[in-house]
This record gives C-alpha cells, structure tokens and sequence, in this order.
C-alpha cells in the first residue's frame, strides 16, 4: 500500500490479521502451517496457536491440523520424543524440567508419560554395584561431565559438591539425584575434566 508521493506504508498487525480473518481458502493456512514447521518440528498446540495468533479462521486452522495429522507432519508423540532425545543429548535436564518444557509445547500428559517411560525403559540398567541407574541420573552424570572444567577450578571439594548440586537443582533434577550425582564431584572432577564448555546458563554464582 503507498501513501502519497510513492512512500510505502507498513501494513499493521490489525492490518494482516484482518486479511488473515478474510481467508476462505483452506490451502492458504495449511501452507501458513507448513512454512511455521519448516525450520523445526512443532507441537499441535504450538501450530494451532501460531495459526489462531495470525487471525486465521478457526474452522480452518482445524482443518489444516487434521491435513498435517494426516501426513505426518504433525504427530505430538514424535514430538516429544524427540524433544527428549535433543535434552539428553545436547543439554541433559531432569524429568521434572522436562515435564514442565513438555506442558509448556500443549503435549498431554498422557504422550509425556509414554514418552518419559520409554526414556527410563532405555536408560535402566545394571550399575557396577548390582543396582539399577535411572534416566534422570544417568542424565544428571552427562550434565556434570559437561561442566567439568569449570566445576574443576573449584578448589575446596565441600564448594565443588555444592556447586554441582545447584546446577543440578537448576536443570530440574530432583534432590535424591543431585546428591548422588554432586557426591562424585568433590572426589574425581579434577580427573577427567570434560571438554565441552559449559552452558553459559548453568554455572552460577
């Protein structure tokens, strides 16, 4: 749109939701939802949200759900599972953090259940020891690696547990496992030291 003397006017957010409303053409948001998953996967809720934020029809951003349902492009379970996978790999966290970022994507409880069962199921196994090692401290072991270095150049062991055992808590373990996990720390962390640099978000004061 241009204002007189050739100068474009930016069109508003009212603006575009206003022509979003006006749509009747079911493909235009179903392809406004497969742009919105091109960078990642995305939750139903998280698509739904996104479609209803920009103005379009209700009747037909549920339209355009059912469609990517119906191809695969939309499935809360791989979702999930997936997002738990990423957490483990790249930034382990507890199952209690991963619960609530779960919630926070509209994933029902009942897939976060599947989902989190299956991650204990893989992880569980026999410890040295003749117990059993669960996903969250299993997790919470790679977290500590992953912050070696730093928790490394703190000299006096009882600070060194503590420290651990604050990062833990952060990343939403429950205390029984930050204090199996943070045990270790003041006795070997100066051996072994990871190379990964630690999360600037994890290491506080």
């Amino acid at each position: 749109m241009s204002e007189p003397g050739g100068r474009s006017r930016r069109t508003s957010h009212a603006e575009r939701r206003e022509r979003r409303a006006a749509v009747d053409d079911p493909a235009v948001v179903l392809e406004a939802a497969a742009r919105f998953l091109e960078p990642r996967a995305r939750s139903v809720a998280e698509v739904r949200r996104r479609l209803t934020s920009a103005g379009y029809r209700p009747d037909l951003v549920e339209g355009a759900i059912e469609r990517l349902l119906e191809l695969g492009m939309l499935d809360d379970e791989a979702f999930a599972r997936a997002w738990v996978e990423s957490r483990d790999r790249a930034r382990p966290r507890g199952e209690r953090a991963i619960r609530g970022e779960l919630a926070l994507k509209g994933v029902d409880r009942t897939t976060v259940d599947l989902v989190l069962a299956e991650r204990r199921e893989a992880v569980a196994g026999i410890a040295d020891d003749g117990g059993t090692t669960s996903a969250d401290l299993a997790a919470a072991e790679r977290l500590v690696a992953r912050n070696a270095r730093a928790l490394a150049r703190v000299p006096d062991p009882r600070a060194r547990r503590q420290r651990a055992y604050a990062l833990l808590a952060r990343n939403g373990f429950d205390p029984e496992v930050c204090r199996i996990a943070a045990s270790a720390v003041g006795r070997d962390t100066t051996d072994g030291a990871a190379d990964d640099a630690p999360d600037p978000d994890d290491l506080g004061d």
